[in-house]
Protein backbone atom coordinates (compact mmCIF):
# COMPACT_ATOMS: atom_id res chain seq x y z
CA UNK A 1 0.00 0.00 0.00
CA UNK A 2 1.19 3.53 -0.69
CA UNK A 3 -0.21 6.98 -0.13
CA UNK A 4 -1.66 8.59 -3.29
CA UNK A 5 -3.32 11.92 -2.47
CA UNK A 6 -5.69 13.91 -0.28
CA UNK A 7 -8.84 15.27 -1.89
CA UNK A 8 -10.44 18.55 -0.94
CA UNK A 9 -13.54 20.06 -2.53
CA UNK A 10 -13.23 23.65 -3.69
CA UNK A 11 -15.94 26.11 -4.65
CA UNK A 12 -13.79 28.43 -6.81
CA UNK A 13 -11.08 26.62 -8.77
CA UNK A 14 -9.30 29.82 -9.85
CA UNK A 15 -9.13 31.19 -6.30
CA UNK A 16 -7.93 27.82 -5.00
CA UNK A 17 -5.21 27.53 -7.65
CA UNK A 18 -4.13 31.09 -6.88
CA UNK A 19 -3.82 30.17 -3.20
CA UNK A 20 -2.21 26.73 -3.51
CA UNK A 21 0.04 27.44 -6.52
CA UNK A 22 0.73 31.17 -6.79
CA UNK A 23 0.83 31.95 -3.07
CA UNK A 24 1.74 28.67 -1.32
CA UNK A 25 4.07 27.42 -4.05
CA UNK A 26 2.57 24.05 -5.06
CA UNK A 27 2.61 23.09 -8.71
CA UNK A 28 -0.03 21.51 -10.90
CA UNK A 29 0.83 17.96 -11.96
CA UNK A 30 -2.24 17.07 -13.99
CA UNK A 31 -5.85 18.01 -14.60
CA UNK A 32 -8.92 15.99 -15.59
CA UNK A 33 -12.07 17.71 -16.86
CA UNK A 34 -15.05 15.34 -16.77
CA UNK A 35 -17.81 17.03 -18.73
CA UNK A 36 -20.30 14.17 -18.29
CA UNK A 37 -19.91 14.32 -14.50
CA UNK A 38 -19.56 18.13 -14.49
CA UNK A 39 -16.40 18.24 -12.41
CA UNK A 40 -12.68 19.03 -12.69
CA UNK A 41 -9.87 17.31 -10.80
CA UNK A 42 -6.54 19.11 -10.39
CA UNK A 43 -3.61 17.31 -8.77
CA UNK A 44 -0.97 19.44 -7.03
CA UNK A 45 2.34 18.71 -5.30
CA UNK A 46 5.11 20.56 -3.54
CA UNK A 47 8.15 21.17 -5.76
CA UNK A 48 10.42 18.13 -5.67
CA UNK A 49 7.87 15.88 -3.95
CA UNK A 50 5.35 14.43 -6.40
CA UNK A 51 4.53 11.59 -3.98
CA UNK A 52 2.46 13.77 -1.62
CA UNK A 53 -0.38 15.08 -3.74
CA UNK A 54 -3.47 17.17 -3.13
CA UNK A 55 -6.45 16.65 -5.41
CA UNK A 56 -8.64 19.71 -5.78
CA UNK A 57 -12.15 18.62 -6.78
CA UNK A 58 -14.25 21.32 -8.39
CA UNK A 59 -17.90 20.38 -8.93
CA UNK A 60 -19.14 22.79 -11.60
CA UNK A 61 -22.66 23.17 -10.24
CA UNK A 62 -21.83 23.42 -6.52
CA UNK A 63 -22.52 26.83 -5.00
CA UNK A 64 -20.09 26.49 -2.08
CA UNK A 65 -18.97 24.32 0.80
CA UNK A 66 -19.15 25.07 4.50
CA UNK A 67 -17.14 23.61 7.33
CA UNK A 68 -13.74 23.24 5.69
CA UNK A 69 -12.36 22.84 9.20
CA UNK A 70 -14.20 19.49 9.45
CA UNK A 71 -11.62 18.13 7.00
CA UNK A 72 -8.70 18.60 9.39
CA UNK A 73 -5.65 20.05 7.64
CA UNK A 74 -2.97 19.61 5.04
CA UNK A 75 0.62 19.79 6.29
CA UNK A 76 3.74 20.89 4.44
CA UNK A 77 7.36 21.01 5.54
CA UNK A 78 8.91 24.31 4.44
CA UNK A 79 12.48 25.58 4.01
CA UNK A 80 11.94 28.91 5.82
CA UNK A 81 8.69 29.36 7.71
CA UNK A 82 9.29 33.05 8.31
CA UNK A 83 9.95 33.82 4.64
CA UNK A 84 6.90 31.83 3.49
CA UNK A 85 4.60 33.41 6.08
CA UNK A 86 5.82 36.86 5.05
CA UNK A 87 5.23 36.05 1.37
CA UNK A 88 1.71 34.78 2.16
CA UNK A 89 0.97 37.80 4.35
CA UNK A 90 2.20 40.17 1.61
CA UNK A 91 -0.16 38.36 -0.79
CA UNK A 92 -3.12 39.05 1.49
CA UNK A 93 -3.32 35.66 3.22
CA UNK A 94 -4.24 35.77 6.92
CA UNK A 95 -1.76 33.92 9.13
CA UNK A 96 -4.23 32.36 11.58
CA UNK A 97 -1.56 30.81 13.80
CA UNK A 98 1.69 32.78 13.35
CA UNK A 99 5.04 30.95 13.68
CA UNK A 100 5.75 32.39 17.13
CA UNK A 101 7.84 29.34 17.99
CA UNK A 102 9.83 29.35 14.73
CA UNK A 103 8.32 25.99 13.85
CA UNK A 104 4.58 25.93 13.12
CA UNK A 105 2.02 28.18 11.45
CA UNK A 106 -1.50 27.76 10.08
CA UNK A 107 -3.22 29.48 7.16
CA UNK A 108 -6.49 28.72 5.38
CA UNK A 109 -7.44 28.26 1.74
CA UNK A 110 -10.26 30.30 0.16
CA UNK A 111 -12.62 27.44 1.16
CA UNK A 112 -11.50 27.46 4.80
CA UNK A 113 -9.24 24.40 4.63
CA UNK A 114 -6.51 24.59 7.25
CA UNK A 115 -2.95 24.33 5.99
CA UNK A 116 -0.24 23.60 8.55
CA UNK A 117 3.28 24.84 7.78
CA UNK A 118 6.17 23.15 9.63
CA UNK A 119 9.78 24.34 9.60
CA UNK A 120 12.15 21.81 8.02
CA UNK A 121 14.93 20.64 10.32
CA UNK A 122 13.47 21.95 13.58
CA UNK A 123 12.69 25.29 15.08
CA UNK A 124 14.20 28.56 13.94
CA UNK A 125 15.12 31.15 16.54
CA UNK A 126 11.88 33.00 17.48
CA UNK A 127 11.76 36.50 16.00
CA UNK A 128 9.51 39.49 15.56
CA UNK A 129 7.03 40.34 14.27
CA UNK A 130 5.94 36.70 14.61
CA UNK A 131 6.66 36.30 18.35
CA UNK A 132 4.14 39.00 19.30
CA UNK A 133 1.36 38.10 16.85
CA UNK A 134 -1.81 36.59 18.32
CA UNK A 135 -3.84 33.81 16.75
CA UNK A 136 -6.60 35.01 14.43
CA UNK A 137 -9.88 33.11 14.06
CA UNK A 138 -9.79 29.34 13.82
CA UNK A 139 -6.87 27.35 12.52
Amino acid sequence: MRYLHTMVRVSDLDASLDFFCDKLGLRELRRHEVEAGRFTLVFLAAPGDDSAQVELTYNWDESGYAGGRNFGHLAYEVEDIYALCQRLRDAGVTIHRPPRDGYMAFVRSPDGISVELLQKGGRLEPQEPWMSMPNVGEW
